[in-house]
């Protein structure tokens, strides 16, 4: 029986209204979807650790795969730890913070008064009516972010840690839904998200380790206060592409501008823009490699959806889930345009524009003639 062939208007409709409805589910499915994707993408990094425990010393799955889950958690509980012992010190000189961001506030009013003649009485009544309307829902909203926060990551350990488990129950579930004739391709896709997301995200740990120590070591000779803090919040936010590095200079700028005053402050920017130039020419290709080959339109866009969709958890996500949905487009004939899209394969671009116009000029000598005097003209 012969094939049915879309016409390729017919294709776009059903990949559009397939993105739609993926789209809507990610948006209602948030608070479920969302601790789910992190488990998955911890759990390709945890793998060989699995492995290697259920292989090598001989521990049941659900041994190897707790084992592998506690020592995860222990990892990230050491870097909640180091922030939170840097947090309780900052603690001691909110006082002294407090009195240079008053003396700075003191100096801001002064200027608009004598350049815009507004009083100063009128601004700081405006400001803290707004401070004490502010106020309540700031510390409400606070404490509801912490919670979920907690909630979030126990909820990522516990899929974590089921899907370690059940790994060839969703093998199998794949290669039954996509039937006996597409076992090669579902192998293959499948082996490459792991062996990608798995350089990908163990490359992301150890570039966020090699940023924290740059960072540390330069604020150090600059004699930068709390240089430990602000290292650990360059490297986490660098995690993030683009937005991350721009949020932890706003941080860094504006602590120690409350710690050390003006002068420091423009250190700090320059010495975390400084880092940020060389982990993006140096560091990122080096240790990362081109593992996630993804055009940097795809990776802006991909972060403000992914910030739309999931908030923050979004835009951390936004590249693996990238990457994941490009290999699926390399390995699916008709989605290969998509997964051109998607890349930074400017060669293989090029060099399939050039096949079309070899073909149009052999095909059509005559209008190549016409387009080369048209050219010259």
């Amino acid at each position: 029986m012969n094939k049915t062939v879309l016409p390729y208007y017919a294709k776009l409709a059903f990949v559009l209204v397939s993105l739609l409805c993926i789209g809507y589910i990610a948006i209602i499915g948030k608070e479920l979807l969302a601790p789910l994707v992190f488990s998955f993408l911890f759990a390709m990094l945890l793998l060989p650790m699995a492995r290697f425990l259920e292989n090598k010393c001989r521990i049941p799955r659900g041994g190897a795969a707790m084992i592998s889950v506690i020592l995860f958690t222990a990892f990230i509980a050491l870097i909640i730890y180091l922030v939170g012992s840097q947090m309780g010190t900052l603690s001691e000189d909110i006082p002294k913070i407090k009195e240079q961001f008053t003396n700075i506030t003191d100096q801001l009013h002064r200027w608009l008064v004598n350049e815009f003649h507004i009083n100063v009485n009128q601004q700081i009544n405006t400001v803290k009516k707004e401070a004490n309307a502010a106020g309540a829902s700031v510390i409400g909203s606070a404490f509801l972010s912490l919670s979920s926060i907690v909630l979030f990551l126990v909820f990522i350990f516990i899929y974590t840690f089921f899907v370690l488990f059940y790994r060839k129950i969703l093998i199998g579930f794949l290669l039954k839904a996509f039937g006996t004739d597409s076992e090669v391709l579902v192998f293959d896709v499948a082996e490459q998200i792991q062996y990608i997301m798995k350089k990908y995200i163990s490359g992301l740990f150890l570039e966020m380790l090699t940023v924290c120590i740059i960072v540390f070591g330069i604020l150090t000779i600059l004699g930068i206060k709390y240089a430990l803090l602000l290292a650990l919040i360059t490297g986490i936010f660098n995690l993030v592409p683009y937005v991350g590095i721009f949020t932890a200079m706003a941080i860094g700028t504006t602590l120690t501008l409350g710690t050390s005053g003006p002068a420091k402050a423009i250190e700090v920017a320059a010495a975390i823009v400084g880092v940020h130039l060389v982990d993006s020419n140096i560091i990122m290709p080096r240790i990362v490699g081109s593992k996630v080959r993804l055009n940097a339109l795809i990776v802006v866009l991909g972060v403000v959806v992914g910030e739309m969709v999931w908030d923050i958890s979004g835009m951390f996500l936004s590249i693996p889930v990238l990457a994941i949905v490009k290999i699926i487009f390399d390995r699916v004939n008709d989605l290969k345009p998509w997964g051109l899209l998607l890349g930074d394969q400017t060669e293989y671009a090029e060099s399939v524009i050039a096949n079309v116009e070899q073909q149009d000029t052999t095909e059509n000598p005559e209008d190549d003639k016409r387009e080369q005097q048209h050219d010259e003209i």
